[in-house]
């Protein structure tokens, strides 16, 4: 499936109705920065992850350092934001949800 890049205003839109996810990127992409307890549920979730970001065959660019972990969702296709990535950025946060 082919996805539509989103104008800013939708981007705002749809990050009004996440926790924390930030525009990054000069708007091609969302961006947030998750803290866990330790690296053991910090691995957990990136674990979650990719496995929900291989269903979703859209994969995050993504940054860990022991408890942190980095996270910049564009889609490379369509030159910026998506649908596709608040998909798996809500997919990130109940993970995340889940894991601390």
């Amino acid at each position: 499936m082919k996805y539509e890049k989103l104008d800013a205003a939708s981007i705002a839109a749809r990050l009004s109705e996440l926790k924390e996810w930030q525009v990054g990127r000069e708007g091609a992409a969302i961006v947030k920065h998750y803290v866990f307890r330790d690296f053991r549920q910090a691995f957990g979730f990136m674990t979650e992850c990719a496995l929900a970001a291989e269903k979703l065959d859209h994969h995050p660019e993504w940054f860990n350092v022991y408890r942190k972990v980095d996270v910049v969702l564009t889609t490379h296709s369509a030159g910026g934001v998506t649908e596709l990535d608040f998909k798996l950025a809500v997919l990130m946060d109940l993970a995340a949800a889940r894991s601390g």
